[in-house]
């Protein structure tokens, strides 16, 4: 396999866990941390399920990665995730030493990796991380926009529905 499909292949599987995160009322995000064509660490958005703000989906993908190597240094790693991480989460790929991520939708808004900050390759930090970004960018997109209109549809039918006291 070319590095196009390897990217395309683990793109896929960072997918499912968004899909997954969707299913759970969660801001569809996945994120898959591979070393040496092996995934060591896969997760999804748990924010609203653990009641944790850091719950997303790269920082527990870290976790399960450096639990699996016992080593919090994640050398060699890759990390794929459907959005650009955010600030927290581009500090954290810095921290853990990840080699390269590769991430689907750009976040203009609030991406930490290079719209909005560039955390992950600032000249005052220890450590930078190479980035390929686009790839199944429309697939991401789609998933993160259907999520939130069928959130915002709720919210607003809601809204609509008249209360027992009228």
């Amino acid at each position: 396999m070319d590095a196009f499909d390897t990217d395309t292949f683990y793109m896929q599987i960072a997918l499912q866990e968004a899909q997954r995160a969707a299913e759970a009322g969660e801001v569809p995000c996945g994120a898959v941390i591979v070393l040496d064509d092996q995934i060591i660490g896969k997760a999804h958005n748990q924010t609203e399920q653990l009641n944790d703000p850091t719950a997303h989906a790269e920082i527990l993908a870290i976790t399960q990665a450096t639990q699996h190597l016992q080593n919090w240094r994640l050398n060699r790693t890759v990390m794929y995730v459907t959005k650009e991480p955010c600030p927290m989460c581009a500090g954290a790929l810095v921290l853990a030493r990840i080699q390269r991520v590769v991430w689907g939708m750009s976040d203009p808004i609030r991406g930490g990796a290079q719209s909005k900050f560039n955390i992950l390759n600032e000249a005052d930090l220890n450590h930078s991380v190479d980035v390929t970004t686009g790839i199944l960018e429309e697939p991401s997109r789609q998933l993160m926009q259907s999520f939130f209109h069928a959130l915002r549809s709720r919210k607003k039918d809601i809204a609509q529905t008249p209360s027992n006291n009228d």
